[in-house]
């Protein structure tokens, strides 16, 4: 059984793949990203490896960047 931290991990993690892959379907580069969400490069980045416990807010202002719902970043593939 998976321990709370695993499970948010594991959430951080499909959110993390999801951008990018939403974000490489647009080809979009995180840079360009980065403008449209008013983000920093190196912050787009790091959200895509996971790194980053991203806010409810800046998952906000990707989806929008992107033109998704913020649903679409916990999706399966």
């Amino acid at each position: 059984m998976k321990t709370p931290r695993e499970k948010r991990m594991k959430l951080r993690l499909l959110a993390a793949k999801r951008i990018r892959q939403i974000r490489e379907g647009k080809e979009l580069s995180q840079e360009g990203l980065a403008d449209i969400a008013g983000l920093h490069r190196t912050y787009v980045s790091s959200v895509e490896r996971g790194e980053r416990n991203v806010t409810v807010d800046s998952l906000e202002r990707l989806a929008e960047a992107l033109g998704v719902d913020v649903r679409a970043f916990f999706e399966p593939e």
